[in-house]
């Protein structure tokens, strides 16, 4: 999971490309008359001059940005978001519907109500919450999906689903998986309801959750991570990468957007990824782990 985190706190990814350039990628690069996948741009951080002007120049005509500019209070205006309508692009304003950053704006009125669990893993400044209570909806979801509302974002980019797998059940007495997994899903029913027509609604991964009644219903569509290669070029062979990709694949086939992205740098793994794109359709990002910058689309 790639988190703004990393780009403002200035933390080290201590990264490797572990597959080497004469290697077999996962795949055939794409024939020379073969179409390119549909391509998006995700960047969460490093704006050009505090401003969204490269964005508005990439040649992707979809792009995933954070609500705000320097991930606090530095909200994007209603005419930044027009001026990337007006370049032809759809945009979905990037939140965390899972966990909270303690250099986010809402973090001291969160952690006041105690909703505030055990800290993730390698980002220290963020910390899983009670997503299910309603101070977390009154506090962080209802005013962030408000305020890409007021700003015309064509949807929202919802990160952290995957909260109800790592939240210490220790600290949540009377939870399981299952009770989690299935308030994750209200809490994005809830998003889609409150939202209506206004915003299109995409979770980023767990693509598992369209098991619990209600869920594909309420989605528009699913950003999903390393399908086929994990950060740094590192091959995608774990078991729960065919299982995201049957969940994901389950997601297309009932006519929502997938927009995946793979991490590599190596020139045959970039296309090898592309590949996969144009054979199952999805929309296709191949980008850099810290997300901090545009990049080139599948070609």
């Amino acid at each position: 999971m790639r988190r703004i985190g990393a780009a403002i706190a200035a933390l080290p990814l201590l990264l490797a490309a572990c597959t080497q350039a004469d290697a077999d990628p996962l795949g055939e690069p794409l024939p020379e008359d073969a179409a390119a996948p549909d391509s998006w741009l995700y960047q969460l951080s490093g704006y050009e001059d505090d401003t969204l002007d490269a964005v508005a120049a990439a040649p992707q005509p979809t792009a995933v940005i954070d609500l705000a500019r320097d991930g606090g209070d530095g909200y994007w205006t209603a005419a930044e978001i027009t001026a990337l309508h007006d370049a032809g692009k759809t945009v979905y304003a990037y939140f965390s519907m899972g966990s909270i950053e303690t250099y986010r704006p809402e973090y001291d009125a969160v952690a006041a109500t105690d909703l505030v669990l055990n800290q993730w893993g390698d980002w220290p400044d963020e910390y899983f919450v009670e997503y299910w209570d309603q101070h977390w909806w009154d506090l962080v979801m209802q005013p962030r999906l408000d305020q890409a509302i007021s700003a015309g974002f064509d949807g929202v980019y919802l990160d952290v689903p995957n909260a109800y797998e790592e939240i210490d059940l220790a600290l949540v007495p009377g939870e399981t998986r299952e009770t989690l997994a299935r308030k994750m899903a209200d809490l994005v029913i809830a998003a889609d309801e409150y939202t209506a027509d206004r915003l299109a609604i995409l979770p980023q991964n767990s693509p598992e959750l369209i098991d619990q009644d209600g869920y594909l219903d309420a989605i528009d569509g699913i950003g999903i991570e390393e399908l086929w290669f994990l950060n740094a070029d590192t091959p995608c062979d774990e078991d729960w990468c065919a299982e995201n990709l049957d969940n994901t694949r389950a997601i297309h086939d009932a006519g929502k957007l997938v927009l995946a992205v793979d991490y590599a740098a190596d020139p045959a793994n970039k296309a090898a990824a592309c590949a996969h794109y144009a054979e199952e359709g999805f929309t296709g990002a191949v980008a850099g782990v810290d997300l901090d910058t545009v990049y080139e689309p599948c070609q």
